[in-house]
């Protein structure tokens, strides 16, 4: 892979500076680190990724409750004892018993893969520490079977974060770092396009505009998402509404139409009708 460039996709808008960011990993074999909002693309670029290079790709989603052990492989000590107890012929090997975990797939695939780790900053501080040895190294060692796994091919390690909390120092020095900053306006015009290409022009301009006027409110909770542009645009569409519809309704209500899709909370809601409260004040006085 280390001869392999990422040049994007069809069905993805990757900035230079990400394709850089990318191309950078896989040339230095270190892990990718990608920062960003929600919504901006951060899960979908290793699955594009992995399109693009032709790689199998491994997906693990971390959760609150993961543990590094269990990316590595889990001994199903309960299904064992039931076993024994149905006298089952299994249980003479505990090979049987080992599952094997998403790194384990990942150094063990016949073609090198790319393995997605998401919301890494989802689960407890050590754990991207308990990680560090083994993603170095690219092998671990299997206690119950004595057996020590090695990488066939490095993979290319795609990790995500939403910044939830903050990353140790040891493991940030072996990561190469990129944060995906907002699409500005342009940017995020090629992405709605890739999803919607029959999109009229005007239409698009006036929902861009709306979107964007909402994610420059202050004082807003949750700042609406790519991913929620483009479930309202669907929906828009579902209408038929058009660019002068659109805009006619902005006119009167200052809440977008079919809000929801971009205000996922009662509070915005509520910023937003006081900012139309206000709006119509003053153009009442």
């Amino acid at each position: 892979m280390s001869n392999q460039r990422f040049e994007g996709t069809s069905n993805y808008v990757a900035t230079e500076e990400l394709k850089m960011a990318v191309n950078a990993a896989i040339t230095l074999e270190r892990p990718l680190l990608i920062k960003g909002e929600p919504g901006t693309g951060k899960t979908q670029l290793a699955l594009e990724v992995a399109a693009s290079l032709d790689a199998p790709l491994i997906e693990w989603h971390i959760k609150s409750t993961t543990k590094a052990h269990q990316g590595l492989y889990e001994y199903d000590a309960v299904s064992r004892l039931r076993d024994s107890q149905l006298g089952d012929d299994r249980v003479h090997d505990i090979a049987n018993y080992i599952v094997k975990g998403k790194v384990w797939e990942a150094f063990t695939s016949d073609k090198r893969a790319v393995l997605l780790i998401d919301e890494i900053d989802k689960a407890d501080i050590e754990f991207p520490n308990d990680l560090l040895q083994e993603l170095d190294r690219m092998e671990f060692f299997v206690y119950e079977t004595k057996e020590l796994v090695k990488a066939k091919h490095r993979p290319l390690i795609i990790i995500t974060s939403n910044n939830e909390k903050e990353l140790p120092d040891a493991f940030l020095r072996r990561c190469f770092f990129h944060y995906i900053r907002f699409p500005d306006v342009e940017i995020m015009r090629e992405i709605v396009e890739v999803h919607f290409p029959d999109l009229k022009k005007d239409l698009l301009s006036e929902a861009l505009g709306l979107f964007f006027e909402v994610r420059q409110a202050n004082g807003l909770k949750k700042k609406p998402s790519t991913s929620e542009l483009l479930d309202w645009i669907k929906l828009l569409l579902s209408e038929d509404l058009t660019a002068d519809a659109l805009r006619e309704e902005n006119s009167d209500n200052i809440l977008p139409k079919m809000h929801g899709a971009l205000l996922k909370n009662e509070q915005d809601v509520h910023l937003f009708e006081r900012l139309a409260f206000l709006n119509k004040r003053q153009r009442n006085s």
